[in-house]
């Protein structure tokens, strides 16, 4: 490991990319640490305290939403710009031509596409959230003129992050959306524990409250096998055996070669968790608004959705069930067994024991139905974790942020295996 990390600073692209990476990282924490002004620092903290959403939310924001700093979006509006795009390719032929045919220049051109989408998304989210704030008395009442101010900032916040991340993906190393998301994730961990595990003696220095350190000893023993479980789901597939058929050209034999068409486990990633996070953010909203209304109806609405939003267990199953619902959803977007089936007879690729064309492709929806049902379950009870904590201990603070661990680990492997990478090209040269 020592010597795998002397490699990676003796070498100078290497470590001039490494070093882009952490200063730009540094520019991101400084803007998150710029609050735009009016805000009700109490009222924040009591908001985030007692709400399971905002501290998702803020994971997706990369912490800058705790805050409400000037990129208090985050990278959220280019993701759900993505994934509109995405599902757009369904709908629109042109658009699924341009992504899956015409190669790397189709690529840019459809980033592109979903950059220009991030801007209305960022406007339309930024001026929601500032609305849904000013209700609930995080935010000073605006004028329309020093809304329209803090409208603009967000999102040229999110504009700015959205091009930091292209910067790193570009110039340095790792996934730059990815990046930021985990340098949010990892930047409040230590206030986190602080505040959790730790008290403050009268000469000022932090020490370990005694009567917590069975509750340490617990959340480090279920960190740790929550960590070993994403691992284990995050690099699981199955393997599809794929042999070539035997080409003779001239003189020359081709194919005759046999590998294998790996699928995923988790083909879906953290998307479905984004997914149900966007759906369940319509019903703070609505109860936010609704509560402020005259009419005894809209009370009695705004009363219900409230009572659904703080019962743990029945707000957690259907957290689950959404998450499970949306990972077989985005898999059906994103993995398409009768392009794959087409393509492996185009190139003289078969199964063996199945028929090229409609038997590949049937065969390939069954073995991804089965292995998305482990997928499915594994994202739900990623998602619902800190609701089992907080039910099981009755601690509100307490949390076991899996969502937050499945997304620090995914990108700590995927930076690893591409600083592999990097490091095995060199060796070889």
């Amino acid at each position: 490991m020592f010597e795998r990390l002397a490699l990676i600073f003796k070498d100078k692209d290497l470590r001039k990319k490494i070093l882009f990476v952490l200063g730009i990282l540094v520019v991101f924490r400084i803007g998150a640490a710029l609050p735009i002004p009016g805000i009700n620092v109490a009222e924040l903290e009591r908001l985030f305290q007692g709400n399971q959403l905002f501290g998702l939310l803020n994971i997706f924001s990369g912490g800058a939403l705790d805050n409400l700093s000037i990129v208090m979006l985050g990278v959220g509006p280019y993701i759900t710009a993505s994934i509109i795009m995405q599902l757009l390719t369904m709908i629109i032929p042109r658009l699924k031509e341009i992504y899956s045919e015409e190669g790397e220049m189709g690529r840019k051109k459809f980033n592109q596409y979903s950059r220009l989408l991030t801007v209305p998304l960022a406007i339309l989210q930024g001026f929601a959230l500032l609305v849904l704030l000013e209700r609930q008395g995080i935010i000073e009442n605006l004028t329309m003129a020093a809304r329209l101010v803090n409208i603009v900032i967000i999102t040229g916040g999110s504009v700015f992050l959205m091009w930091l991340g292209e910067l790193i993906s570009e110039k340095g190393i790792g996934n730059g959306i990815s990046l930021l998301i985990f340098a949010g994730i990892v930047s409040s961990i230590p206030s986190a524990l602080q505040q959790q595990f730790f008290k403050i003696s009268q000469q000022g220095f932090p020490f370990i409250d005694p009567s917590k350190i069975p509750v340490i000893l617990a959340f480090l023993v279920a960190g740790i096998a929550v960590i070993a479980a994403v691992v284990i789901v995050t690099e699981g597939e199955r393997p599809i055996p794929v042999s070539y058929a035997k080409r003779i050209r001239g003189m020359r034999v081709y194919g005759g070669v046999s590998t294998h068409l790996p699928l995923r486990v988790n083909q879906a990633g953290v998307i479905p968790i984004i997914f149900a996070l966007s759906i369940l953010l319509f019903p703070q909203m609505f109860a936010g608004i609704l509560s402020k209304s005259g009419s005894s109806i809209a009370q009695s609405v705004a009363g219900a959705l409230l009572w659904f939003l703080n019962s743990t267990w029945l707000y957690g199953i259907f957290y689950f069930v959404l998450v499970f619902l949306f990972t077989y959803f985005y898999t059906a977007v994103t993995f398409d067994p009768d392009q794959i089936s087409t393509n492996l007879q185009k190139q003289g690729a078969f199964v063996p024991g199945i028929r090229p064309g409609h038997p590949t492709s049937d065969f390939l929806a069954r073995i991804l139905n089965r292995i998305t049902l482990v997928g499915a379950l594994f994202l739900g009870l990623i998602a619902v974790l800190p609701f089992v904590a907080q039910g099981l201990t009755g601690d509100v603070g307490l949390t076991i942020g899996g969502t937050s661990l499945l997304i620090a680990v995914s990108v700590v492997l995927e930076t690893v295996k591409q600083v592999d990478a990097q490091l095995v090209m060199r060796e070889y040269d």
